[in-house]
């Protein structure tokens, strides 16, 4: 692809992009298996990111990150290179990049290998303050990368985080908490009068009739464009066949809360939907805070510090988004925090996942005017 103008005196970023986005869809990412070492699209990254100083940091289990710096930036650009695993349904070879007349397609092109290879880009393009975290444990419910990074003196105050937003800064989206429940009962026969109390799968039903209605009593809440509690039953499994009362059931949910919702409030009220002789385990197992984070008050005031930051920076602001991001770990810890990426997220984790060519090539002008 010929190298075209993007403007005056200025540099058509799209087939350097590409070239970077076909090596970073190269290098297998997929989390899980969590198998991603400190070498190979690290090595990559490092060679052309010349004049940075990096910092490389194995946090186990598959999580890395590196840090690279050029000048004395505060304001840090976030990425992700760890993918979804790919599906039967892919046309291709999802480790092949394919480009068409208006889009790039790869496993992780939209979600989000293109920030990344727009960021190599624009960097090279340019000699201001600059500093990249690139991470790969977002996929895997366990961010150890963010974690520790933030757990370093690290001394920058904003962030733009890479998810797919169409090129606009999301200032806010839900949390999200995942929950076991494990129950018991008594086995027994199906026919004894007691089956209808007694059975542990009968107990998990009815708390899921019970919670699906208290979720139908916060449709009123709102925050920054965003409606209601999300919420999603996604398993239940126990018992041992229909003629026997079954002994034991496991229940898995996930819900998505407002930044103005009470976490701790919410979980109180789903473990008081169960009968307590029933219920005998409820675990959390993952919980990311919303955007912004902290209690009613703290977030509206980081949702304006974060509009004012996009105003400052040109970016143009979009709605906020039901999907988590990392943002709001940063959120958490102080940084003014904005998810800002090309693509769509209705093209991530699909197969032959896709993000458009003019997404890169606007992404990728932000980032290059802000380095510059």
């Amino acid at each position: 692809m010929a190298a075209r103008q993007g403007g005056p005196g200025m540099t058509e970023l799209l087939p350097d992009i590409l070239r970077h986005l076909d090596a970073l869809v190269g290098f297998d990412t997929r989390n899980p298996p969590r198998a991603i070492g400190t070498d190979g699209i690290f090595d990559y990254l490092q060679a052309h990111l010349p004049g940075f100083a990096c910092t490389l940091t194995d946090f186990g289990a598959g999580a890395v990150s590196l840090l690279a710096v050029r000048g004395q930036p505060r304001r840090l650009f976030n990425v992700h290179l760890d993918t979804v695993p790919d599906s039967p349904h892919w046309s291709a070879d999802p480790l092949r990049l394919r480009v068409g007349d208006d889009r790039a397609i790869g496993l992780g092109a939209c979600d989000i290998k293109g920030a990344a290879a727009c960021l190599l880009a624009a960097a090279a393009e340019t000699t201001g303050d600059a500093a990249f975290l690139f991470s790969t444990d977002e996929e895997a419910n366990d961010a150890r990368c963010i974690a520790g990074f933030l757990a370093t003196d690290h001394g920058f105050r904003q962030v733009l985080v890479a998810e797919p937003t169409g090129s606009e800064a999301v200032l806010a989206h839900r949390g999200i908490s995942s929950v076991r429940m494990r129950f018991v009962g008594r086995a027994g026969h199906a026919s004894g009068a007691d089956a209808l109390t007694a059975s542990a799968l009968h107990q998990a039903v009815r708390w899921g009739h019970a919670a699906l209605a208290l979720v139908e009593t916060e449709a009123h809440r709102r925050f920054g464009g965003l409606t209601g509690l999300r919420f999603n039953i996604g398993r239940i499994e126990g018992g041992i066949k229909a003629n026997v009362i079954a002994p034991e059931a496991e229940l898995r949910f996930g819900f998505r809360p407002l930044p103005s919702h009470d976490l701790d409030g919410l979980h109180a009220q789903f473990r008081a939907l169960a009968e307590a002789t029933a219920l005998a385990e409820y675990q959390q197992t993952f919980h990311g805070p919303p955007l912004p984070a902290g209690d009613v008050a703290q977030a509206e005031d980081r949702r304006l510090a974060a509009r004012d930051l996009a105003d400052a920076l040109g970016l143009p602001i979009g709605h906020a988004v039901d999907f988590w991001t990392e943002a709001s770990l940063f959120s958490q810890a102080g940084l003014t925090a904005i998810v800002f990426g090309p693509g769509d997220i209705a093209q991530a984790h699909t197969a032959d996942e896709w993000v458009a060519l003019e997404q890169l090539r606007s992404y990728a002008e932000h980032v290059r005017r802000l380095l510059a």
